[in-house]
């Protein structure tokens, strides 16, 4: 069954803007597990804008469910992501002025570090995910680096104009089929909302959505436990229309 990684870092980034403790991300993975999460995940940056070191050591320690944490290739995250072991590191670009991640790791033309981090990583038991674009070569580079899964970057997809959905959709599905003929796991994740999360959870085959910002949207007004179980139910709903095509 897909599974459902819910994003906190947007707790923190409420926390943060008054560098206060209320709201703590740890509190909410509770929550999030309450309401049927399969996987809590989180995004150390380099900056710090939201979740801190002390969020990750916590729920470490406390998350009852698979831990997931992005960072990028930089060596002190790598050396963190190493001392905390998370069950999934998954690799992402990470730039400094970004809102949010803007595309995916060009492991083509980094394919000598991701490899390296890649391995560091798999060394200790962590699985090793690649956020990428779902094209062809990032797809063949990602394998060839050793990484256990792609996450497929559902940007281009969630802000597609209305006659170019269809066509995302089309490249998401053959990146799909591409990286589960590598025997890679195949999970997406970024821009996913309740509006537009159905097509995606309908591809065949696919393992894990990662969301985040929809779903604490939601929470604002439902609470989190609602909210993610109102996208679980919707993900569930969308990989029942995969198993039935």
């Amino acid at each position: 069954m897909i599974q459902l990684g819910v994003n906190i870092d947007h707790v923190a980034t409420v926390r943060q803007a008054r560098k206060t403790n209320e709201p703590d991300p740890v509190w909410a993975a509770v929550e999030a597990e309450l309401g049927g999460a399969d996987q809590i995940t989180v995004h150390l940056r380099e900056d710090r804008r939201h979740i801190q070191d002390r969020d990750l050591r916590v729920l470490k320690e406390t998350v009852t469910v698979r831990l997931n944490l992005e960072c990028s290739l930089q060596p002190e995250m790598l050396a963190i992501a190493c001392q905390t072991l998370p069950e999934q590191v998954c690799l992402v670009p990470e730039k400094r002025e970004e809102i949010t991640t803007e595309g995916g790791l060009d492991v083509v033309g980094h394919f000598a570090a991701v490899s390296k981090a890649v391995q560091q990583l798999k060394e200790l038991g962590i699985e090793v995910s690649l956020f990428i674009d779902p094209d062809a070569a990032q797809i063949e580079a990602s394998h060839k680096s050793g990484a256990h899964a792609v996450e497929l970057h559902t940007g281009a997809y969630a802000n597609a104009k209305p006659n170019d959905v269809a066509n995302q959709i089309q490249l998401i599905k053959q990146a799909g089929i591409q990286t589960r003929s590598f025997g890679m796991r195949l999970n997406a994740g970024h821009g996913l909302t309740y509006r537009n999360v159905l097509p995606i959870a309908a591809i065949p085959d696919m393992e894990e959505l990662n969301i985040g910002h929809s779903i604490i949207s939601r929470a604002l007004f439902s609470g989190i436990r609602q909210a993610v179980a109102d996208m679980k139910m919707l993900i569930i709903r969308g990989a029942t229309r995969s198993d039935n095509s």
